[in-house]
Order: structure tokens, then C-alpha cells, then sequence
């Protein structure tokens, strides 16, 4: 609960922050002139920067669950189950949050965890990754994601995102009523937008967008290697980590849904949108670590 407040405490700072900055250097009097209401810019900005993705976040539970093909272990159907559900118990407890839901689903190697609270949250692996890995290799890979639910990553994706989104949505339609302005400066019939205006928001958007995924990818994977940092401390040794990650390098990682994507294992390796680092570096940080 505490960090859902804190994302809400962010969110309406955010928008707070671009309202003084906005009137202190004159934009709201120059856009109220031109047409735009900069409250009801800034309203905009809100719901659609964060409303999306605080909904997003509140319902990633059930669309995970649907959208892999989630099979939730409520009475384990043999000793292989019982031993996840118990080493998942075992670490959420170590880590002192709430037990998770522990499910399993039909792919290639891949685990996530997601929820949007930590003491009610999700951990689900494939069946290619019981298959491929040795038990302690599991444990590893399922405190991990213990560790992404006790650090609130859900929780702080969703935030960064959301911030992300409002920056594009309101620097973007600023923009592009003062391209339009000066488009239209000697248009006596100037009553509302233009072409202008409409072009270039959609471009912005577009532009803005791709610099915002940058930055969440970039989060993304510092907070791959707190994960991997967070797993084997609560395992109490770092080698099982350090093997799994191994294993992982030889293996082909499953396709996960893009509201899990980040949360899981592994991931796509494009060098500026990659939401994990790549497992050579991840290794190296936790052979390094003290």
C-alpha cells in the first residue's frame, strides 16, 4: 500500500511540478491566448500518462495469468510442484513479503513474477525451464524473481512509465501549439488547432516516445542486476545464480506476453531498448560483488 501511495504522490507532483514550471516561464498565459487550457492539458497528461499504466499495473496479474497460460498450483499434483511451491513459500518468507501465488505454463525457458502488491503478487516458470535446469538453478531463478517482487519493481516500472508517458503527452502537444502559433500567426480566422498542430503532435509522439522507451529499458536492466544481487543474497551464495545465468546464455529464452516481458529471466538484447543486460554482464556484476 505504501508504495501505491507513493505512486499516486508522484504522479500528481509530477503534474504539479510542470503546472509552476509552465507558469513561471509564461507558457500557460501564451497558450490560454492560442486556445489550450493548460489545466485540461495537464488533466490529459495525467489520465493518459498514468491512468494507463496504474490500470495496466492493477490488472497484470489476471492478463498474465491468461495471457501465458498460467496453471496456478493450489494443490500440488506431484513432488516437482510441491518442491517449487515450498522454495517459493520458503524465499518469500526470507525476504519478508507475502507468499505469492506460484504458478506454471507451457514454453521455452522463461520465469516472471508481476502484481501489483508485493505481499499478493505472481510467480510463474515454464515448463522448458524445469526441464532445462538443475534444481538449485530453479531456486535461483525463483528467488530472483522473489527479489523483483521485494524491491517493488512492479510497482516502480509502472511509475517510471507513467512518468514517461505524461513528459510525452504534455511536452508534445505544447510543442506542437507553438509550431502551430507561428504557422498561423497572421491567420486572423485563427479559432483552434491546425495542421500544424496536429502533425507535429503525432511526430512528437512518435519521436518522444521511442527516447522514453530508451530510458525505461534503461531502468529495466539496473534493475536486472539488483534482481540477480537480491537472489543471491537470499539464497546465501551467488553461484546458483551465477549458473543459472549460464544456462540461461545457452538456451533460446520463450516469448513473453509485453505486460511481463521486463519482469521476466531473460529478454531481448538490442543494445538501447533491451529491457535485461546482457547474461555476460550480468554474471561478471555478480562475480564481482562483494
Amino acid at each position: 500500500m505504501k508504495r501505491i501511495l507513493l505512486f499516486v504522490a508522484t504522479n500528481l507532483a509530477i503534474v504539479l511540478v510542470l503546472g509552476i514550471v509552465a507558469n513561471l516561464l509564461g507558457v500557460n498565459r501564451f497558450l490560454t491566448s492560442n486556445g489550450l487550457n493548460l489545466t485540461a492539458l495537464l488533466g490529459f497528461a495525467l489520465i493518459m500518462g498514468f491512468g494507463g499504466a496504474f490500470i495496466s499495473l492493477l490488472i497484470s496479474k489476471p492478463v498474465a495469468k491468461w495471457s501465458s497460460g498460467v496453471q496456478v498450483i493450489t494443490q500440488p499434483a506431484n513432488a516437482d510442484e510441491a518442491w517449487i511451491l515450498n522454495t517459493v513459500h520458503a524465499l518469500a518468507d526470507k525476504a519478508g513479503i507475502g507468499r505469492p501465488e506460484v504458478g506454471i505454463f507451457e514454453g521455452e525457458p522463461n520465469a516472471f513474477a508481476t502484481g501489483a502488491f508485493k505481499n499478493n503478487a505472481l510467480v510463474a516458470v515454464s515448463t522448458g525451464l524445469l526441464q532445462g535446469m538443475t534444481r538449485d538453478e530453479i531456486e535461483a531463478v525463483l528467488g530472483h524473481e522473489v527479489a523483483h517482487i521485494a524491491n517493488g519493481d512492479m510497482v516502480t516500472m509502472t511509475l517510471i512509465q507513467g512518468v514517461m508517458n505524461t513528459f510525452v503527452v504534455f511536452l508534445s502537444r505544447v510543442v506542437g501549439y507553438l509550431v502551430d502559433s507561428f504557422l498561423r500567426k497572421n491567420d486572423q480566422e485563427n479559432t483552434g488547432p491546425g495542421m500544424g498542430y496536429y502533425i507535429t503532435t503525432i511526430v512528437l509522439d512518435i519521436v518522444l516516445g521511442f527516447v522514453a522507451a530508451i530510458i525505461v529499458a534503461w531502468f529495466s536492466r539496473q534493475r536486472e542486476f539488483r534482481a540477480d544481487a537480491g537472489a543471491a543474497q537470499l539464497l546465501g551464495r551467488k553461484q546458483p545464480m551465477i549458473n543459472a545465468l549460464a544456462r540461461l546464455g545457452g538456451m533460446v529464452p520463450g516469448e513473453l506476453p509485453k505486460s511481463v516481458a521486463a519482469l521476466g529471466i531473460g529478454g531481448n538484447v538490442g543494445q538501447w531498448f533491451a529491457t535485461h543486460p546482457p547474461i555476460e554482464e550480468r554474471i561478471a556484476a555478480l562475480q564481482n560483488a562483494s
